[in-house]
């Protein structure tokens, strides 16, 4: 079961986001199955039951088989497409599942199959690479929010590329998705995750050569106390940077203006010159992906474009390895987090 569940839905924090990933996991080929040889509890039992029973059935497993540390509740339910919509809550957040009306289903996620009407922002989002605006010094923009498993994803693949590459570091730049209310941002999967957007930005603009260090380490396990310590980095001017709106929300407002320029709100959204590009057009979430994607912004190509970094695909969500066997997983390569409408 463990194995299956490596993948998790979007709505997350710091708090939550490990007990999720035993929860609402990865879609293995679209589905999970759940079933039990021992005669335990399992989802096949409630053949037959209403959508309220099946919702019920669904927390009682994911409960009597200690999935999380912290109790799952379920939140609401509803039919939608022939399925059972189930809004669990774990902690202070809530993930939208499905289960077949039989019970021997899961789908941990699903994808709206209807076109959507173009509103003109994804016009350049699979620019090919030979559509890009080609300069000396290209940059590459990393739009993500610090709870998502795919921006982790896509940080993941940057930090490992600028460890072992550092001449890699001045062309990319990873930003944040968000909103200023006031003077607080927000961010789409909760406070815990505004905050940690917000340390980021600060480490990013006022100890910018600690940055990708503790980014490195706080997407091991989300333990950013522990990374502060690890990284060196400077506490009080940290906590000066988050407390005073001139210096943290103002360096934030420039991130969510550039996303919304962009039309960059799924995490993560990738932007190479000011375009939107795909990263399977470059190779990929794999440290050489984000090289291939540096060097198709060059007009003359750097010495470092010959050198192969990692072509595997990075890990998705928090893991304390660069990659792992549900990083190969169908999909990975193209999913993000998308705000709730």
């Amino acid at each position: 079961m463990k194995h299956f569940l490596k993948k998790i839905h979007s709505k997350m924090n710091k708090n939550t986001i490990l007990i999720s990933i035993a929860v609402v996991a990865v879609v293995v080929v679209g589905v999970l199955i759940f079933n039990k040889s021992d005669g335990g509890f399992s989802l096949t039992s409630i053949f037959g039951m209403s959508d309220k029973q099946v919702a019920e059935n669904t927390i009682k497993y994911i409960n009597d088989n200690q999935l999380s540390q912290t109790p799952a509740s379920l939140v609401k339910f509803s039919g939608e497409s022939g399925l059972v919509k189930v809004t669990i809550k774990i902690g202070e957040n809530e993930f939208d599942s499905y289960a077949t009306k039989d019970g021997k289903l899961m789908f941990p996620q699903a994808f709206e199959l209807t076109p959507k009407k173009d509103d003109g922002k994804s016009a350049t989002s699979n620019t090919t690479p030979t559509e890009i605006t080609k300069t000396d010094a290209p940059m590459l923009e990393a739009f993500v929010v610090a709870r998502c498993p795919y921006g982790l994803q896509i940080q993941r693949a940057m930090a490992d590329a600028v460890k072992n590459m550092p001449s890699l570091a001045p062309y990319m730049k990873a930003r944040y998705i968000g909103e200023v209310s006031g003077n607080t941002i927000t961010a789409m999967h909760g406070d815990a995750e505004a905050k940690e957007n917000l340390r980021q930005i600060c480490i990013r603009e006022e100890q910018p050569t600690k940055y990708w260090n503790y980014v490195a380490c706080q997407m091991k396990s989300g333990d950013t106390a522990g990374c502060q310590t690890s990284t060196g980095i400077d506490s009080a001017k940290l906590n000066s940077c988050i407390s005073t709106p001139s210096k943290g929300v103002a360096y934030a407002k420039v991130d969510f203006d550039l996303s919304a320029k962009y039309g960059a709100s799924g995490s993560p959204t990738m932007i190479l010159n000011g375009t939107t590009v795909s990263e399977s057009n470059y190779g990929g979430r794999s440290s050489d992906g984000i090289k291939s994607m540096i060097c198709g912004g060059f007009n003359t190509p750097a010495s470092f474009c010959s050198t192969a970094l990692n072509t595997a695909e990075a890990a998705i969500s928090f893991s304390e390895t660069y990659a792992s066997s549900a990083s190969a997983d169908s999909g990975s390569n193209a999913a993000n987090c998308e705000p709730v409408q």
